[in-house]
């Protein structure tokens, strides 16, 4: 099981009250909101490993340097070492170090790269993996790991974690029309404003979903976009001719990096016990954790 960490705790932060505080008056709703996410799924799911993906950088400067506008009107600063700081609740920000500290404390390993995402790190344990995986998200465009062969598959908790989506590749053709393999070029056409990438002007999900599906691939839309016998219609084609440099520029920022240099990692799931348990335990009484603590407990017993 692998978690797209900030994805979950910043929808725990919004899910629960920021009333929540621990003794020294720090909002801890993240923190209690994620361990209890990861009971649950952990219950439900039966890993026999975890990982936290975690984003060593959130905007990697390779992406914005295809892109400039990628994720940019989520930056709040830049700090002086050149690295773009995102906008956080003032809330949840003090809460990220408590995360990683219980994390760490549990034994749940926390993986990040250098200058990319969580989205590549997932991307690189999925595809590397010698047994099922599944990829716990609200970010649709890991949908392109989604691999039925593989048994890769999204447990998609955009819609909260009691509407939660179990996502294959029979999902994604029923709501898309194409195949996992191919949502990451049909996100390049449609664009992401919560990425800021704009997609391809006047082509809209149904007209890229189409095109794709036409094609085969988005080297595919494009040929077929510069060959009038394509049967492409002379709309389309002026739309992803006026868009080429975008297109060219867009499409590795859109897929996922799969081939990270991660190291071992020790992602097996196990009782918290001895010292290890204590320390959890005093972290909860710390930062008043409350039955979050009693609950992860309980779910890795069980592993």
């Amino acid at each position: 099981m692998l978690l797209d960490t900030a994805a979950m705790y910043f929808r725990a932060f919004h899910g629960l009250p920021d009333s929540l505080k621990a003794p020294d008056g720090t909002s801890v709703n993240a923190v209690r909101g994620l361990l209890d996410a990861i009971a649950r799924l952990v219950g439900e799911y039966e890993p026999t490993e975890l990982v936290a993906c975690w984003d060593a950088n959130w905007r990697p400067h390779w992406r914005t340097a295809l892109v400039p506008g990628y994720k940019a009107h989520r930056v709040r600063r830049e700090d002086p070492d050149g690295i773009d700081v995102e906008e956080v609740p003032d809330l949840l920000s003090p809460q990220v170090p408590i995360i990683r500290q219980v994390l760490d404390a549990l034994g749940i390993p926390i993986v990040g790269a250098e200058d990319h995402e969580a989205d590549d790190v997932i991307a690189t344990l999925a595809t590397t993996s010698s047994v099922p995986v599944d990829i716990v998200t609200s970010d649709r465009d890991l949908f392109q790991l989604v691999d039925d062969d593989a048994g890769v598959r999204v447990i998609n908790t955009a819609r909260g974690m009691n509407r939660i989506e179990v996502v294959t590749d029979a999902v994604i053709r029923e709501k898309y029309g194409i195949g996992a393999a191919q949502y990451a070029d049909f996100a390049v056409l449609r664009g992401d404003t919560s990425d800021g990438l704009p997609g391809v002007a006047g082509v809209g999900e149904k007209t890229a979903a189409g095109l794709i599906a036409d094609h085969g691939d988005l080297d595919g839309v494009i040929a077929a976009a510069s060959d009038d016998r394509s049967g492409m219609s002379r709309g389309s084609r002026a739309k992803l001719t006026a868009a080429a440099d975008y297109l060219a520029a867009a499409a590795p920022v859109v897929r996922v990096v799969r081939d990270l240099d991660l190291g071992d990692i020790d992602a097996r799931l196990r009782p918290v016990t001895g010292k290890r348990r204590a320390a959890v335990e005093a972290l909860g009484e710390q930062w008043n954790l409350g039955g979050s603590v009693g609950r992860i407990l309980t779910a890795l017993d069980a592993r």
